[in-house]
């Protein structure tokens, strides 16, 4: 029997093209959007797929947000629905990441990024710290003594997360899978570790848009085709393996192209990893965006709907159950340890702080307003505080 769908897949890659328009903020912040928008307002999903997803995501190489998108578009559409909402999602952020590619290589620099990401940085902690403290709230217990008690095993879970995350500055998968061993095997363990048996093994002048040498586009696609595989977690994890390799190993980037790399990830919407569609370009135009957008999300797209239908059936037993939940408060707490990451690098002085308090306390207390408001207002005060 066909489940109930109360959505059609143009209304789902619509929204994931918005939010890929839109959705400023990074991986804590995107996954936090979807939660609210498709869990509880539109309640196209139900809790346990959502959390699925975010299992899933988190457990497989590659951009934490994009994987996540993947999986809802599989979860009632399979394959064509995987496809449409990852490139819905990642197209809207990789055409603007070339259009400023282009800009920049005509002008040579973009020091007045610097001053927008002055103000939109601190505004951008304030939305992934409610983002991450809304997940919380869903995803392990509401902050009441009688609730910790009842999940303390899934907080403390959560607290040695943030903690490692913060220390380490990367996400650790050998950290997610063991939080979900751990609570598996004391709230629902499986039935051949209470009864020992066999296991079973699981052409524009000047803007270098057509500037590219096809040895350094295969090199490109090498490079960043093992950045999709082998780098886990959010768009943070991707920074420092993406500046060991394009600065110190290939120096196809010098340190302040590649600080300015970032200052565009991160003004524009959309998953952060779009970093490498900009990398790309200055390196080899449109042809090296293209190659590096398409190298670094395909690992997580095949992950996804390969490792989706089996993860969605086996995620109903009890102990695999147990299993997602224990992940899911290691993920949590890694996202949170990542929002205290962000504001340690963004958060410089008074008037960033200010930013990042005034943007949480207005998403809190005023409830029509909207992230790009916050956003191009926090842009405007970066380039007057920096220029007065």
């Amino acid at each position: 029997m066909e489940e109930r769908r109360s959505y059609t897949l143009r209304q789902l890659v619509f929204y994931f093209l918005k939010l890929g328009t839109w959705g400023f903020g990074g991986p804590v912040a995107l996954v936090g959007y979807m939660h609210r928008d498709l869990v509880e307002q539109n309640q196209w999903l139900t809790e346990e797929e959502y959390k699925e997803g975010l299992a899933l995501a988190q457990l497989a190489p590659g951009p934490l947000a994009a994987q996540l998108g993947i999986y809802i578009g599989f979860v009632h559409y399979r394959f064509i629905g995987a496809l449409a909402t990852g490139l819905a999602f990642v197209m809207p952020s990789f055409i603007m990441v070339v259009l400023l590619g282009m800009v920049y290589q005509l002008y040579g620099g973009l020091n007045w990024m610097r001053d927008v990401f002055y103000g939109v940085g601190a505004c951008v902690i304030g939305i992934i710290a409610i983002s991450a403290y809304k997940l919380t709230l869903k995803s392990i217990s509401k902050i009441e003594l009688k609730a910790i008690r009842l999940n303390w095993l899934l907080w403390v879970f959560y607290i040695i997360a943030i903690i490692i995350t913060v220390v380490t500055q990367q996400e650790q998968i050998l950290l997610f899978v063991g939080c979900g061993l751990i609570y598996m095997i004391v709230k629902a363990p499986p039935l051949w570790l209470r009864k020992p048996a066999s296991l079973s093994v699981v052409a524009f002048a000047g803007t270098g848009f057509w500037a590219y040498q096809q040895s350094t586009l295969v090199r490109v696609g090498l490079f960043f085709l093992k950045a999709g595989t082998f780098v886990f977690g959010s768009g943070l994890a991707i920074v420092p393996f993406l500046h060991a390799g394009v600065v110190n190993d290939y120096h196809w980037l010098n340190e302040n192209q590649f600080v300015d790399a970032v200052a565009v990830a991160m003004i524009t919407p959309g998953p952060v990893v779009i970093i490498v569609g900009f990398i790309g370009y200055l390196v080899s135009g449109f042809a090296g965006a293209a190659i590096a957008a398409a190298a670094t999300f395909l690992p997580c797209f095949l992950f996804t709907v390969i490792m989706a239908p089996s993860f969605k059936k086996i995620a109903k037993n009890a102990s695999i159950k147990a299993f997602v939940d224990g992940i899911t408060a290691a993920v949590i707490g890694a996202l949170a340890g990542s929002v205290i990451i962000i504001w340690m690098r963004s958060i410089v002085d008074f008037p960033t702080a200010a930013i990042a308090v005034a943007t949480g306390t207005g998403l809190i207390f005023v409830k029509k307003i909207k992230e790009p408001y916050l956003i191009a207002a926090a842009a405007i005060l970066g380039i007057l505080i920096r220029n007065l």
